[in-house]
């Protein structure tokens, strides 16, 4: 039982050095790039706003910007519409990942990125 607990402890070190260096970025970026996707955005700008998400914002962050930006009950899976945007960016409290998220946006679209 000891062992076990000493390896479970000395897995989430590991996991949490890597997540501190930044060894752990290209998958942090590949799950942003995901949840991108899945929410209708094209590969290519997905790729160009996770990457650039990833750099400036926490995972803390990040966090709020998928809890917030996710559909609640009794809304349409995709945010349709400027207006529905704007309820879900309001519901995220993080002005700084918001002003992330949406200049990687503007900066993506118009391949500034």
């Amino acid at each position: 039982m000891k062992k076990l607990l000493l390896w479970i402890v000395v897995l989430a070190g590991l996991a949490g050095g890597a997540l501190a260096s930044g060894l752990a970025d290209p998958l942090v970026a590949w799950q942003v790039k995901g949840s991108l996707v899945a929410s209708g955005l094209g590969e290519n700008r997905a790729e160009c706003m996770a990457d650039r998400m990833v750099e400036r914002l926490t995972l803390g962050q990040l966090w709020k910007l998928r809890q917030g930006m996710a559909p609640q009950e009794g809304e349409p899976e995709n945010a349709e519409g400027l207006g529905e945007m704007i309820k879900r960016l309001r519901r995220v409290g993080d002005g700084e990942a918001v002003a992330v998220l949406t200049t990687s946006a503007g900066l993506c679209a118009i391949g500034l990125g």
